[in-house]
């Protein structure tokens, strides 16, 4: 069985997408590592930071410990790590934008250049919100809730782990405004839909908050309540989108009779009738006969002349 050839031109251009594909990734991967360099100098520093919320709400008595040697290097090296992906986020997106740009209309780049940029926003504010508002509740109801003769004393690796997983949670949840408005603007779904079905999707932010956070309810319930909120700022959003986008178009201008008898004749400032426009069934006769009437009489010469 003959085995159908790949065309050269065809070969030619997927390679040069798969190497531009790699020296994209590559410059992202440098952003990422460049920013890693410039911020392991200050790890300690970075850990003391995100362990703050903590420290703050512990008791006199309480610390927070490591349990193997190689921890007190290991974690905030991950923190060091972490940090510098979350920073090099932007150029991240945009050598994904430079990549995927040629391949879309125009009308598809003015709508991908504002999602990407209102996504990059939205995920940092979701990592804000964690941390000034979500971090001392919860870390302070835990405190709180130990029993008596207990001491508070937590790993710095599971609790580096609990906040970069909290981060992340509330990082992609803080994208649900710009995942329905994108719905609504592609046709997939209405936001009569989506407000038809509150029900199910307030349970289904429940169902993934419990999957996406740590084991506790509490986190679960706070990170549930701020997908719904979200859900109903993009809802709004989605209706204003889809308003405009549904708005009636302008009535097209009426268009003039074909035929010269229906066609209405508008008299000049002489009373008279305007000619006919160029073009019209009347226009080539016309000036025809302006020709004819513009003709002059020979002069007549003598009798056998030519």
């Amino acid at each position: 069985m003959a085995v159908a050839k790949v065309p050269e031109g065809t070969e030619a251009t997927f390679v040069e997408h798969l190497l531009e594909l790699r020296q994209r990734l590559m410059k992202a991967a440098g952003a990422v590592l460049l920013l890693f360099v410039g911020l392991f100098p200050f790890a300690d520093k970075l850990y003391a930071l995100l362990a703050r919320p903590l420290t703050a709400v512990l008791p006199k008595n309480g610390a927070m410990i490591a349990t193997n040697l190689p921890a007190t290097f290991i974690a905030p090296l991950k923190l060091t790590f972490a940090v510098a992906a979350a920073i090099a986020v932007p150029v991240v997106f945009y050598q994904i934008w430079a990549f995927v740009a040629p391949g879309l209309y125009k009308k598809e780049k003015r709508l991908v250049a504002p999602l990407l940029v209102s996504s990059t926003v939205l995920f940092y504010l979701g990592m804000a919100f964690a941390y000034f508002f979500i971090f001392p509740l919860a870390f302070g109801f835990f405190a709180r809730a130990a029993p008596a003769g207990v001491r508070v004393m937590t790993d710095i690796n599971s609790y580096l782990n609990f906040v970069l997983q909290l981060f992340f949670a509330f990082g992609l949840a803080f994208e649900v405004p710009v995942a329905i408005v994108l719905l609504v603007m592609m046709g997939i779904l209405k936001p009569e839909t989506l407000s038809a079905k509150r029900r199910y999707v307030i349970l289904g932010a429940f169902i993934l908050a419990a999957i996406v956070t740590p084991p506790d309810a509490f986190s679960q319930t706070l990170l549930a309540m701020a997908m719904w909120g979200l859900f109903e700022l993009g809802l709004l959003v989605a209706y204003r989108v889809h308003r405009r986008a549904t708005a009636t178009p302008e009535a097209p201008a009426a268009a003039l009779p074909e035929t010269p008898a229906e066609r209405p004749v508008t008299p000049d400032s002489s009373g008279a009738r305007a000619p006919a426009a160029p073009g019209s069934p009347t226009s080539a006769p016309t000036r025809r006969t302006n020709r004819r009437r513009r003709r002059r009489p020979r002069p007549k010469g003598p009798p056998g002349a030519p």
